[in-house]
């Protein structure tokens, strides 16, 4: 294990870290908050299906920040990599692998969306369209929780990475472990005790602090004097 050695352009990837990571959170929170979440009532299938209709450009341009998110997302793993491999090149590694596992669950898990959309909109001729669209807007958000369990060991990780690097204040470690614990624990209630979730939910509060906390700290890294 070593500290980091700032350099001119480990700088640069640091910063260009904290851009993906600033778009990532912005679109992220912008699709699931701002533009779907509230068009979707998973005990309304009738009532979902109208709201989507009503508001289809919203609902297909949350499928679009997703997909910038998850591009944003691989650029992103790759770029932490490079970052903290010095410091410890397997743990680096190691939480590259589970970001980029995370990545490809939730771009993939966007076919779930699509499908519903296919099935609101009249692209497919099913039986019972309404309520099998609901069940793939459903199947989503399950899929979304599964890459945050990928996602919870990659900030357990981070966490580490920071701690040991010399240049970011511990707190940010302690904060990405503390996100990572919360992502685990939303995700293994959403499977193994749903109907706890919910309670739960405003804990994910504390991991946009800590996570948005680390992107401003990557945005501001000073160059080397």
């Amino acid at each position: 294990m070593t500290d980091l050695a700032v350099s001119p352009g480990l700088v640069r990837r640091i910063r260009l870290a904290g851009l993906f990571y600033l778009i990532i959170i912005v679109a992220g929170l912008k699709a699931e908050l701002v533009l779907r979440g509230q068009l979707i009532d998973l005990a309304d299938a009738e009532g979902t299906a109208k709201a989507i209709l009503a508001a289809s450009g919203r609902f297909r341009l949350a499928i679009a920040a997703d997909l910038i998110m998850a591009l944003c997302d691989a650029g992103l793993s790759i770029l932490l990599y490079l970052v903290f491999r010095s410091v410890a090149p397997g743990l680096a590694l190691t939480a590259m692998v589970f970001r980029l596992i995370q990545t490809v669950l939730i771009a993939a898990n966007l076919m779930a969306m699509q499908a519903a959309w296919l099935l609101i909109s009249g692209g497919t001729a099913v039986a019972d369209a309404e309520a099998l669209a609901l069940v793939f807007l459903d199947l989503h958000g399950h899929g979304y929780d599964l890459g945050l369990v990928f996602f919870g060991v990659n900030s357990l990780i981070m966490g580490m990475l920071v701690w040991r690097s010399g240049v970011f204040a511990r707190a940010f470690g302690l904060g990405l472990g503390a996100a990572g614990l919360v992502y685990l624990t939303g995700s293994a209630l959403r499977f193994f005790a749903p109907d706890l979730s919910a309670a739960f939910a405003p804990a994910y509060g504390a991991t946009i602090l800590a996570e948005t906390a680390f992107c401003l700290r990557l945005l501001l890294q000073r160059a080397p004097t």
